[in-house]
């Protein structure tokens, strides 16, 4: 059994050479960028090693607990790839996934709904009924980490060549033609990581991509700048400022890094920098926008999912 672990772990894990910035292309805006997003990859490879190895859960759990605050929401992303991974490998009903979202995981919902969107990404399309992701608002962010895996790993594709997914045929409920765009917000999460957190230069990349394709872009890119952070002060509001008419959008994946950290207790100085910079509030109070926005009426046929990204941007816009 353990050498079965070990072998799960060496055929689906990225190489932690892979997480190096030079490695991968990807901009170096300064030393103090480079070692921030690298420490954010080998704390999600950790994560993952500890739940393609753990013989339970509770192992796996005490192990990411002794995960520095900064970096712990992404070793529980990297445990939930690990478990989506090991669920979609073997017959039967999903079980890891949710015995660490019944435990610890839970306060890492969101994260963990991301880690599996990296399994998503790694296990064969005809094992993707094997994800477990059972909330209808919250499964959409599997594909916000389908999108990131894809943009980190196939930069030249999804990046550079701005590949677009028209319709995707996860969840099985649909619609099928909105996947794309919370696709579009994982690789625009991603796109501060290419980017090196430079503002400049993460900006100018999303300008490249078409009109329609920006506010979901910018909403990923405000994510990552809220949650793995490594901007300054200037540097958040020089992108603010140029995100023009998606402040909203920014906005809004503030609140939701924001509500990510709050809910994990994990919240830190740079995640309160970029709250008050693109939310002009605490990460506390941005949370609770999030929470009072989430939609309650389920005859819509826009996904709830795109109406409390709606509502929270509109939320941010009335109040700047």
């Amino acid at each position: 059994m353990q050498n079965l672990r070990g072998l799960r772990r060496r055929i689906l894990t990225p190489n932690i050479s892979q997480t190096k910035l030079d490695v991968r292309g990807f901009h170096v805006k300064d030393e103090a960028s480079r070692t921030l997003l690298e420490t954010v990859g080998s704390s999600f490879l950790a994560g993952y090693g500890y739940a393609a190895e753990g013989p339970n859960i509770s192992t796996v759990e005490a192990r990411l607990e002794t995960i520095p605050i900064r970096f712990r929401g992404f070793a529980y992303e990297g445990a939930a790839m690990g478990f989506a991974v090991r669920d979609g490998l073997r017959p039967g009903r999903p079980r890891h996934v949710p015995a660490l979202l019944d435990g610890r995981g839970n306060g890492h919902v969101y994260m963990a709904y991301v880690g599996v969107g990296w399994a998503m990404a790694r296990l064969p399309r005809f094992r993707w009924g094997q994800l477990y992701a059972p909330d209808p608002l919250l499964r959409w962010l599997v594909l916000d980490g389908y999108g990131f895996h894809q943009a980190y790993f196939h930069t030249e594709k999804y990046v550079h060549r701005q590949h677009r997914h028209h319709t995707f045929p996860w969840p099985a409920a649909g619609p099928t033609d909105y996947g794309g765009r919370v696709i579009d917000q994982g690789i625009g999460r991603a796109m501060w990581f290419i980017g090196g957190t430079d503002a400049d230069r993460v900006t100018e990349m999303i300008a490249g991509f078409s009109a329609e394709r920006r506010a979901d872009l910018y909403a990923g890119a405000g994510l990552a700048a809220t949650y793995a952070g490594g901007a300054t002060e200037t540097e958040l509001v020089r992108f603010w400022e140029r995100s023009g008419d998606h402040r909203g959008a920014v906005a809004q994946g503030s609140a939701f890094g924001a509500g990510a950290r709050v809910r994990a207790g994990l919240v830190v100085p740079h995640t309160e920098l970029a709250v008050a910079v693109f939310c002009g509030m605490t990460p506390a109070e941005a949370a609770k926008v999030t929470d009072a926005t989430i939609p309650r009426d389920q005859s819509d046929p826009v996904p709830a999912y795109e109406r409390w990204r709606r509502a929270i941007a509109a939320e941010f816009q009335a109040r700047r």
